[in-house]
């Protein structure tokens, strides 16, 4: 009861017209930066950061929140439509998802994208209204040496998104570790593999490296085939809705999705992201159709869309409960309460209620508005495939190089993407899969920290990963994974199963 209490309290707080305006200004802002490669929901919270000091801090929270989960819903339409993630959490999709717009299905995917995260977006913030304080402890439970070995077995897991070469995807990953070592060591302040440049003191922005890899690459890869067949789709688009084998296929990923993204979500490093990889591990390694997976998989649309958008939503869990930013944007909410002289942190929800829960019912209405904006516009965006690819492309081009810029307003940034573009072609004709390199450059500096944090914390015993329980069942579980992989007649079969016809 007294949970439905704090809900009508969150609705009445959240239904009113101005809340309800700044709900709607700020999905439909976060789904544009999240259609526009490389700006991303940190830059533009960042901008609107001081608006917040003139408005109500529910009403700026509000807004606010609904740019960052809009952004992972406007992130999927361009991953689909012309192989370019808008967000870094996009990348997953844009595996299956543009191989089901080359083969003219653009509509059906997009429409499973909306649908699977309306879905996870609404479990997420229900659980968020329900567990909150129990599920932060679970994300309290994680110290340095946990966080370390999660990550280990996200980047082995990560083998597992490649459906080529077992060695291939392990190279990626040591290629994206390496990548992120890129720039100032945080601990001595020395710059690595710099080479004397600059520009790459600060280290190479995650937006760069996956327009680069991704958009750029894919341009000029058709750019080397004939005219004939440089259309973004390869087949005529027969329909815009998924069919009934469709949503049969997509459901039980999307159900998978919202669990996997409703957990990583409450861990600070986790986040949309690493749900999104995770979410698609899964789906491959549990699918009856494996062979589909990279080659227009709808569970590979229906699965890390679903988990993003929840990981995105529990994201919220530990700023609001425990004060404790999850990642970089959840900082910048902090910023916000505090601009208004509201501490984070417990407390928040005995001593501001209305702010809390108002907070929590906006994010239903917010999901609710955001299938209303996006489903009507799938028409429209798959209407883009049709446009002559000598015209698309250098639209592309100039999108691409205006989000890479307004990272950090810089020209390098510009070229160090097209270098990337270079290399993603390379990628491509040597059958090397990208994704498995960006999750190593995501997680290679978090690793790295917390190992740091955790030989700090032991006075250099490696033996606190295994004395402490869940890092040592983390470690158990990466050590199994990779055996599996490892073995020669598991090895066999999976190469056999990703044999391309």
């Amino acid at each position: 009861m007294e949970l439905l209490a704090n809900l009508a309290l969150g609705f009445g707080v959240a239904l009113t017209p101005v809340n309800l305006g700044f709900a709607f200004v700020g999905v439909l802002v976060g789904t544009l930066i999240g259609v526009l490669p490389g700006i991303g929901p940190i830059t533009t919270i960042a901008m609107l950061l001081p608006l917040t000091f003139h408005l109500e801090p529910v009403s700026g929270l509000i807004m606010l929140a609904g740019i960052f989960y809009g952004a992972q819903y406007g992130g999927s339409t361009t991953a689909i439509l012309v192989n370019l993630p808008g967000e870094t959490s996009a990348v997953v999709t844009c595996i299956d998802g543009h191989q089901m717009a080359r083969r003219g299905r653009a509509g059906a995917a997009l429409a499973v994208a909306a649908l699977g995260s309306f879905f996870a977006g609404s479990i997420a913030t229900a659980l968020i209204a329900t567990f909150a304080p129990p599920l932060a402890l679970v994300g309290q439970s994680f110290g340095a040496p946990e966080y370390f070995s999660l990550m280990a077995l996200g980047l082995i897991a990560a083998v597992v998104l490649a459906h080529g070469s077992v060695i291939k995807a392990v190279a990626m990953i040591i290629l994206g570790l390496l990548i992120g070592l890129i720039g100032t060591d945080g601990n001595t302040g020395g710059t690595r593999f710099t080479f004397g440049i600059i520009e790459l003191v600060d280290g190479i922005d995650v937006a760069t490296l996956a327009i680069g890899i991704f958009g750029v690459g894919e341009i000029i890869t058709n750019l080397t085939q004939p005219p004939e067949q440089r259309s973004v789709i390869a087949q005529k688009i027969t329909r815009l809705w998924p069919t009934r084998e469709d949503f049969r296929r997509a459901w039980p990923a999307v159900l998978r999705g919202t669990g996997i993204g409703s957990i990583l979500g409450v861990l600070p490093g986790g986040g949309a992201t690493l749900s999104s990889f995770a979410a698609y591990a899964l789906e491959k390694k549990v699918s009856r159709h494996p062979t589909q997976f990279g080659r227009g998989a709808v569970e590979g649309v229906a699965g890390p869309e679903s988990a993003n958008n929840a990981g995105a939503q529990t994201s919220f869990i530990p700023m609001l409960t425990l004060g404790i930013p999850g990642n970089a944007v959840m900082a910048l909410m902090i910023g916000a309460l505090m601009i208004h002289g509201i501490q984070p942190g417990p407390q928040i929800m005995s001593e501001r209620p209305a702010m809390f829960w108002g907070m929590i019912a906006s994010m239903w209405i917010g999901n609710a508005m955001l299938l209303v904006i996006n489903l009507p516009l799938i028409g429209i965006w798959v209407q883009l495939l049709k446009v002559p690819y000598r015209f698309l492309y250098l639209s592309i081009l100039l999108f691409c190089a205006i989000g890479v810029y307004t990272v950090n307003n810089s020209s390098a940034a510009v070229l160090l993407a097209a270098f990337f573009g270079v290399l993603g072609y390379v990628f491509m004709r040597l059958q090397c899969e990208p994704a498995p390199m960006i999750l190593g450059f995501v997680l290679g500096p978090l690793m790295e920290e917390n190992l740091r944090r955790a030989m700090r914390i032991s006075g250099g015993d490696p033996m606190i990963f295994i004395n402490r329980p869940i890092s040592f069942g983390l470690l158990v579980a990466a050590g199994l994974l990779l055996t599996l992989v490892a073995l020669p007649t598991i090895r066999s079969r999976r190469d056999e199963a990703f044999q391309e016809s």
